[in-house]
């Protein structure tokens, strides 16, 4: 239809109808969509960020049940944040969830700005990131592709063609935004790509932007999870006592420890190393 009318308000309604009428009935239920405000839209998009929903869900709850505002984690020790975060991975995200707050206290008096350039400004947050939560924390129209979108578009839009860039994908996904409700059409664009992800798994690697994901088991991000977790169980300790535990050498681990100091992860007063 979209080759050979073009992208007229027939498609773009025929397009929505299609999309909706799936939601309507498989539409995915989550906490995050229920108690939808702008701390709890903050949390869950970060912890959607390289993170299947099915483990996020149970890591929402907790998280906002012990760091229930933007003030509860802003004032919280860095240990107790990254203590509930265990299981997501990625660890920087909290780090990065706790500067946010802490942004948003001092510089914004408490209040999410509903702004996605001022939103880019902070840290782990990128275009697709601070749009999605203006978008669903606001309901405020907002234009970005995440992998589930890339999907449905490449499916409806590209049937064919390989190498598809975003940059093409973008002016089809202006057109079809429905601005009466911003939140819901996303929600139900997203749900429709995890479905095309069972029946259609190989529409992602038709875009420019695939990457296989690097292996995790033996990875500096295996090794930086279980040093965090040996400190977060731990006050604090020595690198003799972290090399009696993991699998690597003496200058992996100084490596690695030297990076989570630089990224503020961890401290180091004399030889012992604890959370910062």
């Amino acid at each position: 239809m979209y080759k050979k009318e073009g992208l007229n308000q027939k498609v773009i309604k025929t397009f929505q109808k299609i999309i909706y009428s799936y939601f309507k009935q498989y539409g995915r239920d989550f906490p995050f969509r229920k108690e939808i405000s702008p701390y709890n839209v903050v949390v869950s998009e970060m912890m959607l960020q390289q993170t299947q929903t099915s483990r996020v869900v149970e890591k929402f709850q907790q998280f906002i049940q012990k760091f229930p505002d933007f003030q509860s984690l802003a004032n919280a020790p860095l240990n107790d944040v990254l203590k509930v975060w265990q299981g997501l991975g990625y660890n920087r995200r909290a780090v990065a969830l706790k500067t946010i707050s802490e942004k948003v206290v001092k510089e914004f008096e408490g209040i999410l700005p509903a702004d996605v350039e001022i939103l880019k400004s902070f840290p782990q947050v990128g275009h697709n990131t601070a749009s999605s939560i203006v978008a669903f924390a606001f309901n405020i129209p907002t234009y970005f592709i995440e992998v589930n979108i890339r999907r449905v578009y490449i499916y409806f839009f590209f049937p064919g063609k390989t190498s598809i860039n975003d940059g093409n994908i973008m002016p089809i996904v202006r057109r079809n935004l429905d601005s009466s409700n911003v939140r819901k059409w996303y929600y139900a664009l997203m749900d429709y790509g995890v479905m095309l992800k069972k029946t259609h798994p190989e529409l992602n690697k038709r875009s420019a932007h695939y990457r296989k994901q690097s292996k995790f088991k033996g990875s500096n991000r295996e090794i930086r999870g279980k040093i965090l977790k040996l400190l977060i169980a731990s006050s604090s300790l020595t690198e003799t006592e972290m090399l009696s535990e993991l699998e690597i050498n003496s200058i992996k681990l100084k490596e690695i420890l030297n990076l989570l100091i630089t990224e503020g992860f961890i401290k180091q007063e004399n030889h012992l190393f604890s959370i910062a």
